[in-house]
């Protein structure tokens, strides 16, 4: 059966596909004025017999989808996901590598601004719910993400309060909540006992972040071992999670390195 097809829009998430994986592209088309920009991934289009197309505008739209293309178009074959090997989360901690955890983000917007987010601190790899209300990667993440995809792994697993508890002998896990959690600051840090990436000999932190409206599911919140909350001044309860991940993504990763 043949793979089904995404389309990646906007200048940057092209030229980023083109530099990770130039030969995922299937068909390029772009606008007369975007094309002047972009000689060398035409070139290498060409030299491997792929398709590519300056087209009007009301055509590209009709390609993209949306009238948010960018000016260019790249069409590519949707990437499966997979669940982790055991062994690559070893290896993974081993080497300190930060991860980030979803829990049920159901909108794409949001998912391509925590990836693109993600790949700004150098977090290598998200691990999403297997779940109906999870945004998976589609034409919209990738293109929010601006590039980042192309940066950072995703996965996906069947049971993510499951696969947190298989988690802590190798990460100190951390569940982002609204209440009932220590503030991000100084006393926060206490009680994760400093475990911060940058610590010798540290677990390294597997952060995560749960739905937009419903916060972390009881079972993912109870098998996380801390639990943090971002303070604020009161006149809103919370951030939309896109925002929260970037504030939480720079506390824990954005000092030190994330792998």
């Amino acid at each position: 059966m043949k793979a089904k097809e995404l389309t990646v829009c906007g200048l940057a998430a092209v030229r980023a596909l083109f530099a990770r994986d130039a030969q995922a592209i299937v068909r390029l088309y772009f606008d007369d004025a975007t094309g002047r920009s972009i000689g060398m991934i035409c070139r290498a289009l060409a030299a491997a017999r792929k398709v590519y197309r300056c087209v009007e505008p009301a055509e590209l739209e009709k390609i993209a989808g949306t009238v948010h293309h960018g000016g260019i178009v790249a069409v590519i074959a949707e990437r499966p996901l997979r669940p982790p090997r055991p062994e690559e989360v070893r290896r993974w901690a081993r080497a300190g590598e930060a991860l980030l955890l979803l829990d049920r983000i159901g909108n794409v917007h949001n998912l391509g601004a925590i990836v693109r987010t993600a790949a700004f601190f150098g977090v290598p790899r998200i691990i999403i719910s297997d779940h109906p209300q999870q945004a998976r990667p589609g034409e919209a993440a990738y293109r929010i993400a601006e590039g980042g995809m192309e940066h950072v792994e995703i996965y996906t697993v069947k049971s993510l309060a499951g696969f947190v508890r298989d988690l802590r002998p190798f990460y100190l896990v951390v569940g982002a909540t609204v209440r009932g959690a220590e503030p991000l600051g100084r006393k926060a840090e206490r009680s994760l006992g400093n475990h911060l990436p940058a610590v010798a000999n540290a677990r390294p932190v597997a952060l995560v972040l749960g739905n937009e409206e419903q916060g972390l599911a009881a079972e993912v919140e109870a098998a996380c071992e801390q639990r943090v909350r971002i303070p604020g001044r009161g006149a809103v309860e919370s951030l939309n999670v896109s925002a929260a991940a970037a504030v939480l993504l720079h506390h824990f990763f954005g000092l030190f390195p994330a792998h």
